[in-house]
C-alpha cells in the first residue's frame, strides 16, 4: 500500500520563531513537487522514524523529500532514503533501518546503545544538520563540540528506548512511571482504537504531528546547547581551575555569574583530572541577590547529593537557622539539605566550609 504523506492542513498559530522553523521545514517536506522520495513504514509509528524523518529534511540532499509510507518492497526499493524498515543498513543507499538480525551500529565516541533509525541518520548527517541549524560552517568548532552532545543529551535516549534498552540495571520494579518523555508523547499520537476515522489520511496527519513534535524537541535541544550550554562550560571550566582561591580543600568552587552548571561539572572533573570531586557551588540568586550554596549531585542523573548539608540544618530558615549553623545572615536550607542560602558571599562560604567538617 502507498501512502503519501501530505500537509496537515489544521492551523497552527505561528508566534515562535522555533515553530516556524519547524512548520517551514515541514512545508517544504510535505509536497509532492520535489523529485526526492523518502520512505518509512506505514501503520504504527514511533518517534525514532518521526525523528529521522525531520532530520533528513533539513539536509541539502532531503530537503524537500515526499515522505511515502508504505511496506511494499519493491515500492521501497525505488525510493531515494528509507528509514525503519527494509530491513537494510546502507549509508550509499541511504537505507537506514536497524531491525536486521545482524545489524550492530552504534554512534561511537565512546557510546554503546545501539542506533535506531533517529541515531542512524544523526550518525551520518548529523554535522550537517547542526551546522544549518546554526548557520555555522560545517567545519566550525562548535558543530564538533555539539555533535557528541545533543545525541548523549537528546537522541540517544530516542535510541534506547526504540530498540527496548533499560536505563538502568536493576532487578526491582522502577518506584514510579515516567510517560512523559518525548517517545511516549510520539506514541499517543498514533491513532486511537476508538477514533472513527481510520483512514490513511488521518494516519498521515498524525504522523505529520509526530514529525512537528519530535523536529521542534530536536531544534529546541539544538538551540539551547548552543546558546546556552556551550557558552556556560568555559565558565565552569574558569571556576574550576581557581577553586583553590576559593577555599584550600578545592572542593569549593564560585561561579562568576549565574549558568547552567550542573550539566558540566562532572564531565569537567574527568576531563581536568579534579580530584578530590565539587562538594558545594556557590552562586548569587539573580532574583533577592542572595548567594545560594548548592551541594553537586553524585551523578548527572541522580537527585541525591555527594555531601548534603548538615541534617540538623535542613527546614530551618532565617535567625533560628543561623543560631543553629553559628554564621549569621542564613536564610534557608532545604528538606533534603541538597541547597542552602546565606544574605552574603561570605556567609555561604562560611556555611559550605562547615559543612565540609560536618
Amino acid at each position: 500500500m502507498l501512502i503519501v504523506a501530505r500537509m496537515w492542513h489544521r492551523p497552527f498559530t505561528v508566534n515562535n520563531p522555533l515553530l516556524k522553523s519547524v512548520i517551514g521545514i515541514l512545508s517544504s517536506s510535505f509536497t509532492t513537487s520535489c523529485s526526492k522520495r523518502v520512505g518509512t513504514h506505514s501503520g504504527t509509528f514511533h518517534c525514532d522514524e518521526a525523528l529521522a524523518c525531520f532530520m533528513l529534511h533539513i539536509t541539502e540532499h532531503f530537503s524537500g523529500a515526499d515522505i511515502v509510507r508504505t511496506r511494499d518492497p519493491k515500492l521501497l526499493e525505488s525510493l531515494d532514503a528509507v528509514v525503519d524498515v527494509g530491513g537494510a543498513y546502507d549509508p550509499i543507499r541511504h537505507r537506514y533501518d536497524h531491525h536486521q538480525k545482524d545489524f550492530d551500529q552504534f554512534f561511537g565516541h565512546g557510546f554503546k546503545t545501539k542506533l535506531s533509525s533517529a541515531g542512524l541518520v544523526y550518525k551520518h548527517f548529523g554535522l550537517e544538520i547542526i551546522a544549518k541549524v546554526l548557520r555555522l560552517d560545517e567545519a566550525h568548532p562548535h558543530v564538533h563540540q555539539l555533535y557528541p552532545t545533543i545525541y548523549r543529551n537528546f537522541v540517544e535516549a530516542v535510541d534506547a528506548v526504540d530498540n527496548g534498552v533499560n536505563q538502568y540495571d536493576l532487578d526491582e520494579s522502577p518506584k514510579y512511571v515516567i510517560n512523559t518523555g518525548l517517545s511516549s508523547r510520539i506514541k499517543r499520537l498514533n491513532l486511537d482504537w476508538t477514533d472513527s476515522d481510520q483512514s490513511s489520511d488521518a494516519e498521515n496527519e498524525a504522523f505529520h504531528r509526530a514529525m512537528a513534535l519530535a523536529g521542534g524537541e530536536f531544534l529546541e535541544n539544538v538551540n539551547y546547547y548552543a546558546k546556552s550550554w556551550l557558552p556556560a562550560r568555559s565558565i565552569v571550566m574558569e571556576c574550576l581551575a581557581a577553586r583553590e582561591t576559593i577555599d584550600s580543600s578545592g572542593e569549593i568552587i564560585k561561579l562568576n555569574r549565574s549558568c547552567p552548571w550542573k550539566l558540566h561539572i562532572h564531565e569537567l572533573e574527568e576531563e581536568m583530572k579534579i580530584n578530590p570531586s565539587i562538594k558545594y557551588v556557590l552562586y548569587q540568586d539573580d532574583r533577592s541577590e542572595n548567594w545560594r550554596l548548592q551541594a553537586v549531585a553524585i551523578s548527572p542523573a541522580r537527585f541525591e547529593s555527594r555531601k548534603p548539608l548538615p541534617y540538623l540544618w535542613r527546614g530551618l530558615e532565617n535567625d533560628k537557622l543561623s543560631e543553629v549553623v553559628g554564621i549569621p545572615d542564613c536564610t534557608f536550607v532545604h528538606m533534603s539539605g541538597f541547597i542552602g542560602g546565606n544574605r552574603s558571599y561570605d556567609g555561604a562560604l562560611a556555611m559550605a566550609r562547615a559543612s565540609l567538617k560536618a
